[in-house]
């Protein structure tokens, strides 16, 4: 039996806005139905004459999104308990792929930062370990 998707989905799809499994999937059974192409290429007319929906609308504004600054407290583990399992909800269940990426991003940028104030940390060891065997009275 053929998977059946709703046109939400295929909106979605359309903004890249799918888990990767899913997107996968639409693609697939793209290429074996041309209904499922039809379909699709209504909901790209409806999006060109302008006809929107407020769901179409809240999804494209990306309103249900945290912001890169919640996420970086989600990171950091500052934030209630009630808007951390939001995010987690949002990250994990829904599965947002541009809030994943935006976290992977903030997890990446603060081990940089981390590295380099390790590193700063040890130039700053070696040189002062250094020290005595530069001076002029040594």
């Amino acid at each position: 039996m053929a998977e059946t998707y709703t046109d939400a989905e295929l909106s979605a799809f359309l903004d890249e806005d799918l888990p990767q499994d899913r997107m996968a999937g639409i693609e697939q059974a793209l290429r074996n139905d041309s209904a499922l192409g039809e379909r699709l290429t209504a909901i790209v007319g409806q999006r060109d004459a302008g006809l929107h929906a407020l769901g179409a609308i809240w999804r494209r504004e990306r309103l249900s999104c945290p912001s890169r600054e919640q996420l970086g407290s989600f990171l950091l583990e500052v934030l209630e308990d009630s808007h951390a399992d939001y995010i987690r909800f949002h990250l994990n269940t829904i599965g947002c792929r541009v809030c994943n990426a935006s976290l992977d991003d903030l997890r990446n940028q603060h081990a940089t930062e981390e590295d380099a104030a390790a590193t700063q940390s040890r130039r700053r060891k070696y040189f002062q370990s250094s020290a005595g065997y530069l001076s002029s009275d040594g």
